[in-house]
């Protein structure tokens, strides 16, 4: 880390817009950043933080396939769903992007033209994959296949998830399309590629991998074993019809490879936000520090890839540190986003409206910076009640109910000098504790030891609890009011200090806390001050500042884990008896009987728009969807909420029975049916059209 740069450049990971933003993603890259900037905001440190939705990857491409909708379509509601996420959960960017900007455009085609103009790329025809069903060749992450080091099988062509090698699709034994899931062929194409192998002997390279003896073991390791191996030429350029137009004459029909593409949106954002040459200085003043914050698996694309790009350039500084996240498993089993064993960000903000800090402190105290960690339900409830509840917000409250019980709210004036032994021998213990438990916590915080952080704050809190404890002042108070005073006035200055150390880790606790105690003018400076609050300051009316989880809130979050459990043990066992049940299909489903042309017609089918989709409460199938039918907007409950997430349905084109009779459900009038088609096994799916056509055209 460089010693006190004159400013700070903190990135986060820009997510792709092809979901919703998990819990894994929150642990793993977006909360410790948010920790960071947080801690150095609260220094008055110049620190810009910079995200953004990453719009161009594979993934888009494929979710708009599933969707039958555009990337477009895909990206716009997913940026929004994530950026109201960010910000509802309290991660606090300066400015978040997106890759499909103008600016982003242009930025990141002049990089690449930078790098062309200098002969950096080599240009090479190589055979590469092709699916004649889907007539167009295969990014690396359209490919899937057996990783040839460790044997997963659903390895990508760029890298396996599972033990972090890089491969090229051509490595992967047995590779399938994506797209078709047809064996592809391999055709000849010309791209342009990044000679990392060249890059790598660069003494330049050399120099800047120095960097990572003090990065954290997990970057060092995997780092290591990248160049121990010796890297290889990969292709900045692909054969896609979605992403940034290659800049360059003979390059018709390509695209920048994503991971060229992404990173630069770093770039983009940051002119964007300061839309003035101001940018070049937290991108080009060596006095600036640059730091990426990612999960696992974008390890080596930000400690190796990118870094090469930039000294190529020859314009840009080079990320000072790297502090990677391990991954966060969930009840027992990788988190899924095509699986749905995920907990959704959005989701838990509705179901615990108002507490996003005891999820902050859950996923901080668990958090998987060297290796994985776990996420459980039961103790996501523990962690809450037995620290949060039982000993920072029980410290709080008594401390503030006891201050208004005593003397009105107003700090009593200490008149005469302890001479308790036992309390000045119980004060002393408590001060050198919380001491010593927030310098930890400083310590750890600019070594980017966040969980370990986390603990010395709730150590301090735990201080401030014993004292009160050990010294009773609501018993003292009928024999040594005098005394009494001078415990609850240094209770009340433990208080205040809490609520500057919670800045970072709880930022809404800190606001409420300094809210009661009339102190929202304190800052970073005064951690280690002994008085921070007057005598005769007046402290607002106490609240409880956060409540225990209950068994039943937790048993629904289980419940729903249950159903999804279930729901893709369905769809496993449909795919593996796909082709016999195809042929019994007949059987399970028999044709009804005849009907006549004007039974049919008496149906009023039409294409409809969802444009909005919410669950409703306390009915775990219904969805409560409005519905552009082009001539008006319906309201129509429909029971598929285990088969659909309410984000996934907006901007879906469905197929609508406008004539049925409005009927009352939990007193929601429905006006219409979503015309649903469903297998063997019970799931249902929704009955599209194929291409997209006006909201109220008629099914015929």
């Amino acid at each position: 880390m460089k010693a006190n740069p004159k400013r700070y450049l903190v990135t986060a990971a820009l997510p792709y817009a092809n979901g919703p933003v998990h819990i894994g993603h929150i642990a793993g890259c977006y909360l410790p950043a948010d920790i960071y900037v947080r801690y150095l905001r609260a220094q008055n440190k110049d620190v810009l933080f910079i995200c953004g939705s990453d719009e161009h990857g594979v993934p888009i491409t494929i979710k708009a396939k599933k969707e039958n909708i555009t990337p477009k379509q895909v990206v716009d509601k997913y940026d929004g769903i994530m950026r109201n996420a960010f910000q509802d959960f309290g991660i606090n960017f300066s400015y978040y992007g997106r890759t499909t900007s103008e600016t982003h455009k242009t930025t990141a085609q002049d990089f690449f033209k930078t790098l062309y103009d200098k002969g950096v790329f080599k240009e090479e025809i190589t055979q590469q994959y092709y699916d004649e069903e889907a007539k167009q060749f295969l990014a690396d992450r359209y490919i899937v296949g057996t990783c040839p080091r460790c044997g997963n099988p659903n390895a990508y062509g760029d890298q396996c998830e599972k033990c972090g090698t890089s491969l090229n699709p051509t490595d992967l034994i047995n590779p399938k399309s994506a797209l078709s899931g047809a064996t592809p062929i391999l055709k000849e194409t010309k791209n342009w590629f990044l000679p990392m192998d060249t890059i790598q002997k660069s003494e330049e390279f050399k120099s800047y991998i120095k960097r990572f003896d003090n990065w954290k073991s997990n970057i060092k390791g995997q780092c290591q074993s990248w160049l121990n191996e010796g890297l290889q030429p990969r292709a900045m350029t692909r054969d896609l019809d979605w992403g940034v137009p290659v800049p360059i004459n003979d390059a018709n029909g390509k695209v920048l490879y994503v991971w060229f593409d992404a990173p630069i949106g770093y770039i983009s954002a940051t002119k964007e936000y300061l839309n003035n040459d101001t940018w070049k200085d937290y991108w080009q003043d060596a006095d600036s520090s640059l730091i990426h914050f990612i999960g696992k698996d974008n390890i080596v694309f930000h400690a190796i890839i990118f870094p090469m790009m930039l000294i190529e350039h020859g314009k840009y500084i080079l990320p000072t540190n790297i502090p990677a996240n391990e991954f966060l498993n969930l009840e027992g089993d990788k988190i899924s986003t095509s699986r749905n064993w995920a907990v959704w960000l959005h989701e838990y903000l509705i179901d615990f409206p108002n507490r996003q800090d005891e999820l902050r402190y859950v996923l901080t105290s668990i958090a998987p910076e060297t290796k994985d960690s776990e996420f459980t339900w039961k103790d996501f409830q523990t962690r809450v009640n037995s620290e949060l509840v039982s000993i920072f917000g029980n410290f709080v409250n008594r401390v503030l109910v006891l201050c208004d019980k005593y003397y009105e709210g107003i700090l009593p004036k200490v008149t005469s000098k302890v001479t308790d032994e036992k309390i000045i021998s119980d004060y002393s213990n408590c001060i050198k504790q919380v001491n010593e438990s927030l310098e930890k916590m400083c310590s750890n915080l600019d070594t980017f030891k966040f969980r370990d952080a986390q603990t010395e704050f709730i150590n301090a809190a735990r201080a401030g609890n014993k004292f009160l404890a050990d010294t009773e002042p609501w018993k003292l108070i009928k024999t040594d009011s005098e005394n009494v005073k001078t415990i609850m006035f240094e209770a009340v200055q433990i208080c205040a200090r809490l609520a500057i150390a919670a800045e970072p880790f709880l930022p809404f606790t800190a606001n409420k806390l300094k809210t009661m105690l009339n102190a929202e003018n304190t800052k970073w400076d005064d951690l280690f001050n002994a008085i921070i609050l007057p005598e005769n300051h007046k402290i607002n009316k106490a609240e409880i500042l956060y409540k225990q989880v209950e068994d039943i809130e937790i048993q629904q979050q289980l419940e729903r884990l249950e159903k999804i459990k279930t729901e893709n043990q369905k769809s496993t066992n449909t795919t593996s008896q796909l082709s016999s049940e195809n042929s019994k299909t007949n059987q399970l489903h028999p044709v009804k009987s005849d009907i006549v042309y004007d039974d049919f017609d008496k149906i009023d089918l039409r294409v409809g728009k969802v444009i909005e989709a919410e669950r409703v409460p306390k009915a775990d199938k219904l969805l409560k969807l409005t519905v552009d039918l082009g001539f008006e907007k319906r309201t129509i409950l429909s029971g598929i909420a285990e088969y659909y997430q309410p984000e996934e349905l907006i901007g879906k084109l469905v197929t609508v029975v406008a004539n049925l009779a409005p009927r009352k459900i939990r007193g929601i009038e429905s006006q219409g049916m979503l015309l649903m088609a469903g297998n063997d096994f019970g799931k249902l799916y929704c009955v599209s059209p194929e291409k997209d056509i006006e909201q109220g055209s008629v099914v015929k």
